[in-house]
């Protein structure tokens, strides 16, 4: 399976995309229904940045826990060649 490396770079960039979209959609649907009920159209603009904060924190999570896991396999795999 040569492609296998391939496909796991697009599965982590489809997740990044995902871990992105769905904070910013929700905070803005979010925002669209408060405005509309309350009559507050602005408040879109703020949870749309509260919903990219949220998308950039679980990008930085998600990059940090591969990353860990590279370092495991890393140290794993010395370990085995000694």
């Amino acid at each position: 399976m040569g492609n296998k490396g391939v496909w796991d770079a697009f599965a982590m960039i489809f997740q990044f995309g995902i871990n992105m979209i769905v904070p910013i959609a929700i905070c803005v649907a979010l925002g669209v229904w408060l405005g509309n009920r309350f009559d507050i159209s602005w408040i879109v603009i703020p949870l749309f940045f509260v919903g990219a904060l949220a998308g950039f924190t679980n990008i930085f999570k998600l990059a940090k826990r591969i990353g860990q896991q590279k370092d495991k396999r890393k140290v794993s795999n010395v370990k085995k060649n000694q």
